[in-house]
């Protein structure tokens, strides 16, 4: 398994309760539901890594994004 990293993360008490309250009812770890909301939004935003050297969807080799025709 990789090795996991520590990051100090600051939320305001109503955030951090409601969180805690939904961890709770998922029947995870404050900690796992924070990192299960975060890989989620990352997988749904294209953004979460995959394999190495995979790339990022939607870009090509050269890193660039591909470009689109505009409309109107």
């Amino acid at each position: 398994m990789a090795q996991r990293k520590s990051y100090l993360l600051r939320l305001d008490p109503a955030t951090l309760d409601a969180l805690r309250r939904w961890a709770d009812d998922e029947l995870r770890s404050l900690n796992g539901q924070i990192e299960f909301l975060l890989r989620r939004s990352l997988e749904s935003a294209g953004r979460l890594p995959g394999p190495a050297g995979s790339g990022r969807p939607g870009r090509d080799k050269g890193g660039a994004a591909p470009r689109r025709e505009r409309t109107g």
